[in-house]
């Protein structure tokens, strides 16, 4: 009890707190006060006295009803219903059903043996070739969630329960190892290509537009190699020591799986259905972004697996992670929206910037690129923040004398895809892997902020002295 009320207590006081702070000079009371809204909901996410679905909900409910956003009763509230309509949330759900229609159909279990049958003796090796599978799908593929949430997930969902590790107490065996490994790798891989996600192409667009420089996909990728390439290679061993899993060898797995591989059978028809559509919407995620937005390909291939009866409706409706995660993901892309229309957002960021006045340009640079990095904890969104942020931060660099202004931008950009580690709502996998239960609140919370420190410093360890050198 003492521990339910002090969860739910905490929220509150540092709501009031906020609130009770005079209202910066050049802001809106309005805007203030929703920040303190906004302060309040993601510590009540974090700290959890109700479920996050709930936090979130009650979250847009009150902005809604103070007119918070907007003062107009009807534009609020469609304002606050928002983010159900976002594509990102949508995309989100139709991975939860292509995990269930893999589960169903048994091509989840039957892939995730073959795996193991290779490489099941070793987590280590299993952790390297989840990355690898991202790596090789991540230039082709621009949206980290229909890659990572829609193509990885489903399959690597299906591993953990071959080693007995379940959600709850037995998670750690190898289950939270696999889906920390699996999303930490999509961050990776989102920064290494300009083409592994949405935001990465609009951040360019706008870099074009604000500073009239042009990144070309060379350049990105030849700019980003050093810090790229340490941070895919060491990935699943930092994992592997900063959250080990219990399970490390297992002479047993292997000839186990190739075993359940052959009383499996042949591949049935289902199985032929579902593979096929997948590889249609990864077909399409890869070529038709001109003609077929992600989210299309996503509920298009939903609608496919109902017909063809992989997964029926009376699925979906019991598919209770998807509906929770639909809801709670709906109100904070809603809620991360309402601090840049309140001109939150672009305040705080110009304020920040104006502090740095008078320092060299190399620290200007840096510490620009720390503040764009941390400031996405606002943002449940990577093109939001793209959108809100990135000219903001570019602006005020480049108009400080010295500081080399594609230098910067390129740092901003390859900030994008690793920033998406940070928390649950991050980017779009973030909550595929955190929906799976195999990833406790409090983990990941804290290998968020372990992992995103660790991108950071060495994206600006080894980018900034690099990028320097050979003057792109």
């Amino acid at each position: 009890m003492k521990s339910i009320s002090w969860r739910a207590l905490t929220p509150i006081i540092v709501g009031i707190v906020i609130v009770a702070i005079p209202v910066p000079a050049s802001l809106k009371p309005s805007a203030w006060y929703y920040f303190a809204l906004f302060t309040a909901t993601i510590i009540a996410i974090i700290l959890e006295p109700i479920p996050v679905a709930g936090a979130g909900l009650v979250g847009i409910a009150l902005a809604a009803t103070l007119g918070l956003v907007d003062p107009k009763p009807g534009d609020s509230i469609r304002w606050a219903l928002a983010g159900f309509s976002n594509t990102t949330v949508w995309l989100v759900c139709s991975a939860f059903v292509f995990s269930q229609g893999y589960e169903k159909t048994g091509l989840g279990r039957r892939i995730a043996l073959g795996l193991v049958k290779v490489l099941g003796g070793k987590t280590l090796g299993l952790g390297y070739a989840i990355s690898l599978t991202d790596l090789i799908l991540a230039p082709f593929t621009p949206s980290s969630t229909a890659r990572s949430g829609g193509m990885i997930y489903p399959i690597i969902r299906n591993i953990p329960g071959l080693y007995g590790s379940q959600t709850g107490e037995t998670a750690r065996k190898i289950g939270s190892y696999i889906m920390w490994t699996g999303l930490a790798a999509s961050t990776i891989t989102s920064s290494i290509f300009s083409t592994a996600g949405a935001p990465n192409l609009l951040a360019l667009a706008l870099v074009r537009k604000t500073a009239n420089i042009d990144i070309s996909w060379f350049d990105w990728f030849v700019g980003f190699l050093p810090a790229g390439v340490i941070l895919f290679a060491s990935l699943p061993f930092l994992i592997y020591k900063i959250y080990p899993p219990e399970i490390k060898t297992s002479r047993e797995i292997p000839p186990w799986a190739a075993q359940e591989l052959r009383q499996m059978g042949k591949i049935s028809p289902k199985e032929i259905g579902l593979a096929i559509l997948v590889i249609f919407a990864l077909a399409l995620w890869i070529f038709g972004a001109s003609i077929m937005d992600a989210a299309t390909v996503g509920v298009l291939v939903v609608s496919l697996m109902l017909v063809i009866r992989v997964i029926t409706w009376d699925d979906i409706l019991r598919n209770l992670p998807l509906w929770n995660t639909f809801v709670w993901i709906g109100t904070l892309v809603t809620l991360a929206d309402g601090l840049n229309k309140v001109g939150f957002v672009t305040w705080f960021a110009k304020a920040a910037a104006s502090l740095m006045t008078g320092m060299s340009p190399v620290t200007v640079m840096i510490m620009l690129t720390v503040l764009y990095f941390v400031v996405h904890y606002m943002f449940a969104s990577n093109t939001a923040h793209v959108t809100a942020i990135l000219p903001v931060m570019l602006a005020a660099g480049t108009a400080l004398p010295g500081v080399p202004a594609k230098m910067l931008a390129m740092l901003l950009c390859y900030s994008i895809g690793l920033q998406g580690i940070i928390t649950p709502y991050a980017t779009g996998p973030s909550p595929v892997y955190y929906g799976s239960g195999y990833l406790p609140r409090k983990d990941f919370w804290l290998l968020g902020a372990i992992f995103g420190f660790i991108f950071l410093a060495v994206m600006l360890l080894v980018e900034v002295p690099y990028l320097n050198a050979i003057k792109p």
